[in-house]
């Protein structure tokens, strides 16, 4: 992937890239909020409701921000998927199905699970690069997702990968106490490179990665991560 170069600039911190998905979002609450505006002109209460709906609008627009990421030179670095905070760190079988596939029935991996507010940027990057093997979707609730049992019973999507290395990981995208929606943007047999994009989930929500059999996590919980730059392990 092409390296972008840093933009230092306050319009970059002001007015981020924003993902294509949360247009329509965006856009939809900045027209209500010129209607309101609008409308204030002919009632005069509305007036107080303006700023707050075009503030609203403004944070609508930056849930959706999609900043570039700048990833380690270290090529057997395995990065986090997603912004947030680690709030579990567990050795467990591969999720779901993946766990009855006959090569890694019984297995153990270690899990490193990462919360994301809605403060967090919600868009999610490839640890490292590989080879989408397997992708299921699977209905659930919608639990806090920072408890261990939303990564059986919340709304989730997996994904089983084969790194570049030949290694096989799993990641996993949860949806949340708020997060209604996950966004899956890849298919079964695509290659993506390291911190590409491969889905978001909207509005707060949790990403759970299943490192490679025998990698150890190198990160803590509490730990606040960087999707695309924190490293959560290396590849042997």
């Amino acid at each position: 992937m092409k390296e972008q170069k840093p933009d230092f600039s306050n319009s970059a911190y002001l007015f981020p890239h924003i993902n294509p998905e949360g247009m329509k979002f965006g856009a939809i609450a900045l027209v209500l909020a010129i209607l309101v505006a609008i409308a204030a002109t002919h009632i005069h209460i509305l007036s107080y409701l303006a700023i707050p709906f075009f503030l609203l609008a403004y944070g609508v627009f930056l849930f959706f921000r999609d900043p570039e990421r700048y990833q380690p030179d270290d090529e057997k670095a395995i990065l986090s998927p997603a912004d947030g905070r680690i709030c579990l760190i567990q050795e467990c079988e591969l999720p779901d199905s993946f766990g009855e596939i006959e090569e890694y029935k019984g297995k153990k991996f270690w899990r490193v699970s990462v919360f994301m507010s809605v403060f967090n940027v919600h868009v999610n990057r490839m640890p490292t690069a590989g080879e989408i093997l397997k992708k299921e979707y699977i209905p659930g609730k919608f639990f806090n997702a920072s408890l261990d049992k939303a990564s059986k019973d919340n709304e989730r999507c997996n994904y089983l990968i084969k790194a570049d290395s030949s290694e096989v990981y799993a990641v996993t995208q949860i949806a949340g106490l708020v997060a209604r929606r996950i966004v899956p943007q890849v298919e079964e047999g695509q290659k993506l490179e390291r911190i590409e994009r491969f889905g978001l989930i909207r509005f707060g929500s949790r990403l759970d990665v299943y490192l490679p059999e025998g990698v150890l996590p190198s990160v803590r919980v509490g730990q606040i991560m960087v999707a695309g730059e924190t490293v959560l392990g290396r590849l042997s």
